[in-house]
């Protein structure tokens, strides 16, 4: 997988940059920054106008990630539990952050992308482990974003078939113009329409110190079974947290040639990104919660399509209309950005052209990816018999299978000296992540079992919460020991400072090939270990569960 000849020809400035597009002038939706502009930003004129330039990818992979699974997860949680619920958008909040701001480093200090770094830093089998289910999930992920579209336009009267087949086109043509700064424009015009749901939660008009309470304040719903509220919130965290924003994020930001300088700028993208994506979180279960409560359908929610219908029977025509339009909007976004991170991967992992700055023909393989999916997707839903329902289940198996891998990878990489430099973790951080990615574990360990084994008991998942982070400290903590006593040394060691010798606004990783062999240490070779193991059970118990399906099937 490595392109030695290739990274010398695109990256004459000496770094790992594959694809020389990734080069040049920062050419953003609402500002341009030349790539010799080094002036410092003195004025909050200067600043704004900097901010303006880079925002972008944190906007456009936080609203994308409101899409039709988002959707459907935040309004049965509002139908079903009234705003109980909105407490764990909080705790997400810091999660969110944390994830999404180690890639942001990585893209700009490296300059390549997420599933290269993987391929490269832990060898063949992580890598094509890492790209081929992120694009079997992907694939996976479009189809539910054209089922919601479905339901958006049956909603709205419009044909199915016409309806998929021109969303289908508009988001290939708006990939595929070779222009950077138009796909971009088109992504904030579509972020702009997530906040059609804005005026639905004004005409709805929920109690504001019920919703503040509720947000603030953990608390778990009256007379509902333990294991169903579990496996909600779990949900939750899987909507909110995804392995695609990783791997599209980090190769979005290269493909805009942002360097480590305005990291700070793309920290508050991701930061206003977060905003959006929470206010739309809260606004859904919120509206749901005013609307159902005391209604029939409290308790028994269907689908999105089904609170549009609620939505029009008890508080009019509009407010539901508003909510198709953010539910089609989400689904054109979340579709465009999912395909992105396949596309950005396949190229980077086989140094190939890939980059919104090229037109379709200087960029064959890359555009066909992307198209690729978008076809196969649309195709899938509208052939009639195609198991919709399985589907959509499969994406939530898969995201619960993958997700723990992504993590880890990312943890291990922002502690890679050889790739961030002056950029790694702090030991804080680390702490917190390493606390995160545990947590991500036990939560997945409960999804992928719970969509395996639907009965599963309340027993099953306290023991899980309680075992597993008991588990998670002691061996963190024998292992720790065990590093200060034999005092080993590694590549990922989780050390706060850097040997003061290069400017952090200007070091880049180099080429790849001119990187020392990556070291593990005991702590990371068991994380890898459990890695391995979990995803081994894991697929044992998803293949198990594919026989039993095929079986009732037959």
């Amino acid at each position: 997988m490595r392109a030695s000849g290739r990274e010398a020809t695109a990256n004459p400035d000496g770094t790992a940059v594959l694809d020389n597009a990734h080069l040049g002038d920062i050419r953003g939706a609402l500002g341009s920054i030349a790539r010799d502009d080094t002036a410092p930003r003195a004025t909050l004129l200067a600043r704004l106008k900097t901010l303006l330039a880079i925002v972008g990818p944190g906007l456009i992979v936080m609203v994308g990630d409101n899409d039709a699974g988002a959707f459907g997860t935040y309004t049965q949680a509002g139908q079903n539990y009234g705003t109980t619920l909105l407490w764990t958008l909080l705790l997400l909040i810091p999660v969110l952050y944390v994830n999404q701001e180690m890639v942001v480093r990585l893209g700009a200090v490296t300059g390549v992308g997420h599933a290269r770094l993987i391929f490269e830093r832990f060898g063949k089998f992580w890598g094509a482990f890492s790209v081929i289910d992120l694009l079997v999930l992907n694939a996976l992920t479009i189809v539910t974003e054209f089922i919601g579209i479905t339901f958006a336009l049956s909603f709205l009267g419009v044909s199915q078939f016409w309806g998929v087949l021109a969303s289908a086109v508009i988001v290939m043509l708006a990939v595929s113009t070779g222009d950077f700064r138009r796909f971009e424009r088109f992504g904030i015009v579509l972020v702009a329409g997530s906040l059609l749901l804005v005026p639905v939660i004004l005409m709805v008009h929920p109690p504001i110190g019920q919703i503040a309470s509720d947000f603030f304040v953990p608390k778990m719903p009256h007379d509902a079974k333990l294991s169903e509220v579990m496996l909600l919130i779990v949900a939750i965290v899987g909507t909110t947290v995804a392995p695609w924003q990783l791997f599209f994020q980090q190769s979005y930001i290269v493909d805009k040639r942002i360097t480590p300088r305005f990291i700070r700028y793309e920290r508050m993208d991701l930061c206003i990104g977060i905003v959006l994506v929470v206010v739309g979180a809260v606004a859904m279960i919120s509206f749901c919660a005013e609307v159902f409560a005391g209604r029939p359908e409290f308790g028994n929610y269907t689908d999105a399509l089904g609170t549009a219908v609620g939505l029009e029977r008890y508080a009019g025509r509009l407010p539901a209309v508003l909510f198709a339009l953010a539910l089609l909007d989400a689904c054109i976004i979340g579709a465009a950005a999912v395909s992105l991170s396949t596309a950005y991967a396949i190229g980077d992992v086989f140094a190939v052209k890939h980059s919104l700055h090229r037109k379709p023909w200087d960029a064959k393989g890359f555009y066909s990816v992307y198209c690729g999916l978008i076809v196969l997707a649309a195709v899938l839903v509208l052939t009639p018999g195609t198991p919709l329902g399985l589907l959509t289940n499969a994406v939530q198996t898969l995201a619960g299978v993958l997700l723990p891998s992504a993590t880890v990878f990312l943890l291990l990489l922002c502690n890679d000296r050889h790739i961030l430099g002056p950029w790694i973790n702090s030991t804080r951080l680390n702490l917190f992540t390493g606390a995160v990615v545990a947590g991500l574990v036990m939560l997945s360990v409960i999804l992928t079992a719970a969509v395996l084994f639907p009965d599963l008991g309340e027993a099953w998942i306290i023991g899980v919460l309680v075992g597993g982070s008991v588990l998670a400290l002691a061996v963190t903590a024998l292992v720790k020991l065990y590093e200060v006593l034999s005092g080993g040394n590694a590549s990922f060691r989780f050390k706060r400072h850097y040997p003061p010798l290069f400017d952090r606004d200007t070091w880049r990783m180099p080429p790849l090939d001119r990187l020392p062999p990556a070291r593990l240490s005991p702590l990371s070779r068991i994380w890898m270990i459990v890695l391995r193991f979990y995803l081994v059970v894991a697929a044992g118990l998803v293949l198990l569960r594919i026989v039993q399906l095929a079986t009732v099937g037959a």
